[in-house]
């Protein structure tokens, strides 16, 4: 039994190993790396959220650039979990001393999870919007409701036109 286990363990590291090889030797990337891409990915909205897709989790807040818009935030109202709601609903706001603004659902979906710690340090979106502060994590319906959505490669250009 042990030395199947030790067989095993030899030929996955081998063929981790060959792929490397592959993949400098061609400049292309593995096939895992591909499918991990697509399990993964971050969109946008014109109206600055974001949400990180992993499988059907949606892990959803407001961008760099919209927190950078609003000033110093200093209260944000979440839902609750096990609610639902449909692509573009409010599901809830964000409060600065510039101004309040209403958050909105990038995709449909049931809250499974919200960012409690943002209770507490509602200025943590001030420095970390798009990673620790993130505001709410949603169960998808419908994995389709992305494919409206931008790229980083387009958010970027659109933050740029806004911009100006």
């Amino acid at each position: 039994m042990a030395s199947i286990s030790m067989l095993t363990r030899t030929l996955a590291r081998r063929s981790l190993i060959v792929d490397k090889v592959l993949r400098l030797k061609t400049g292309q990337q593995s096939m895992t790396t591909l499918m991990a891409r697509r399990a993964m990915s971050t969109y946008y909205t014109p109206a600055h959220e974001y949400v990180k897709v992993v499988g059907t989790t949606g892990t959803v807040g407001i961008t760099d650039f919209a927190q950078a818009a609003l000033g110093d935030i200093v209260y944000i109202d979440l839902p609750a979990v096990d609610e639902s709601f449909e692509k573009g609903d409010s599901f809830g706001s964000v409060e600065s001393v510039k101004a309040a603004s209403d958050v909105y659902a990038p995709v449909s979906g049931k809250v499974l999870e919200i960012n409690e710690s943002l209770d507490d340090d509602p200025g943590m979106v001030n420095t970390n919007a798009e990673s620790d502060a993130w505001f709410i994590k949603l169960e998808m319906s419908d994995g389709k409701d992305v494919e409206g959505l931008m790229d980083e490669a387009a958010y970027k250009e659109h933050c740029e036109k806004e911009a100006h």
